[in-house]
């Protein structure tokens, strides 16, 4: 995610708003479906995770795109550019593990919004992918300590479902029948 998009600005924004989503599910929501469905409108996303009527300001509304274009660009991009957005890693370690936690709930929500009845039938890479994700979004963070080998952990399941989250985009290409836009939808 890029420097500009701060997990602590965008949980501010949700909040502000009513979300009926935490920050990492709101995000995880958006790359599950960003995988899932083509075309994914930023529209979709917020019908998504705001309550109806939800009232934004100018500056909220422009974070939100912020994240949506930021989140489909990276998708799109040759480098592996993609990043979970989770809490800085000044956070204490159980709120960032929970975070992980809850982006992984609304990357497989986002993804059963697509085209796909079963998340469960998948095979290959995808189906094993989705059950990784199931398996991380049962855990919880509340005993876990900040030593060296949690945070290690911690960094080593970030990394895995960065990378994982970027394959089952690669891998559900046919399904979406065509290259993926990442143009951003204004908010009115």
């Amino acid at each position: 995610m890029p420097q500009e998009v701060r997990f602590k600005d965008f949980e501010d924004v949700l909040v502000a708003a009513g979300s009926l989503a935490d920050a990492a599910e709101a995000h995880g929501s958006l790359c599950g479906a960003l995988c899932a469905v083509a075309p994914y409108r930023m529209q979709d996303w917020v019908n998504e995770i705001l309550p109806d009527g939800a009232a934004l300001s100018s500056e909220s509304a422009a974070m939100l795109e912020r994240v949506f274009t930021a989140t489909a660009t990276s998708f799109g991009e040759q480098g592996m550019e993609f990043e979970p957005l989770l809490p800085d890693d000044e956070q204490p370690l159980n709120g960032r593990a929970n975070a992980l936690a809850l982006w992984c709930t609304g990357f497989l929500y986002g993804l059963g919004t697509g085209q796909i009845a079963d998340l469960d039938a998948l095979n290959g890479d995808v189906g094993e992918i989705v059950r990784d994700f199931t398996e991380i979004s049962r855990a919880t963070g509340d005993d876990a300590e900040a030593d060296e080998s949690n945070e290690q952990a911690y960094a080593e399941l970030v990394e895995f479902i960065r990378v994982a989250a970027q394959v089952v985009f690669e891998e559900l290409l046919p399904l979406r029948g065509q290259s993926h836009s990442a143009t951003p939808q204004r908010l009115h």
